[in-house]
């Protein structure tokens, strides 16, 4: 479980990113994040990366207080999380198969799991054919595929999706989100920011909208205004 509760993030230069923000996300939830540029959503992100201190409030994500949590279990909290960014961030010089292992091989995963888990989580996102491509020998939509895979690769039980269509074309963009719900329905928990107005509509989920760090609307059923 994901909970915000009066949190407030102030910058050094006065800037009130988070207003007084009180939030629940619960496992298994799919929910969209939106609100225009300097809203808030990035900062609320950096909050959950613990990349950022909240100023004061209380966070919590999965039993971890993000307030308390000492820096040397921060790495072990981020396990935790999947992060999938709009640029893919994957390595060029690395194959498919290698890209998704990197990330079991920084917490220091066995070769034998690497070998046995890689292969079945490019099952789920459809690239079982491709473990041996290099990143420029694929589409958009199947490098984001790919940086969808890595954040699959340590089991986190939050996957974050940081504008994921935004390099994609509109199919692929649909095919991104449909995995996105598969993935949530194998008890993730998926948190989506995104500006795709129409992707919010369509897929009727929870839509919780920042608006000058405060939130501003929260339901169920999609749409939100533009």
């Amino acid at each position: 479980m994901i909970e915000f509760k009066n949190v407030c993030k102030k910058y050094p230069n006065g800037t009130l990113a988070l207003d007084d923000v009180s939030l629940t996300i619960n496992d298994g939830e799919f929910v969209f994040i939106v609100g225009e540029s300097g809203a808030g959503k990035s900062t609320m992100l950096k909050t959950l990366f613990r990349e950022e201190k909240i100023s004061s409030g209380s966070l919590t994500v999965d039993g971890y207080d993000l307030v308390k949590i000492k820096n040397r279990q921060i790495p072990h909290y981020r396990r935790k999380l999947g992060i999938v960014f709009q640029d893919f961030r994957l390595f060029p010089d690395k194959t498919v198969f290698e890209n998704v292992a990197f990330a079991m091989r920084v917490i220091g995963e066995p070769t034998r799991s690497i070998k046995r888990r890689v292969p079945t989580i490019l099952s789920i996102v459809g690239l079982q054919d491709k473990y041996n491509d290099f990143p420029r020998e694929l589409s958009g939509g199947e490098q984001q595929r790919v940086a969808l895979a890595r954040a699959l690769a340590n089991n986190p039980s939050i996957i974050i999706a940081d504008e994921p269509t935004g390099n994609v074309d509109p199919k692929m963009s649909l095919d991104i989100m449909n995995l996105l719900l598969k993935i949530q329905k194998r008890g993730k928990t998926v948190l989506v920011v995104t500006h795709e107005k129409n992707f919010v509509d369509y897929f009727q989920q929870r839509v919780i909208t920042i608006k000058n760090g405060k939130i501003v609307d929260d339901k169920v059923g999609g749409m939100f205004d533009a």
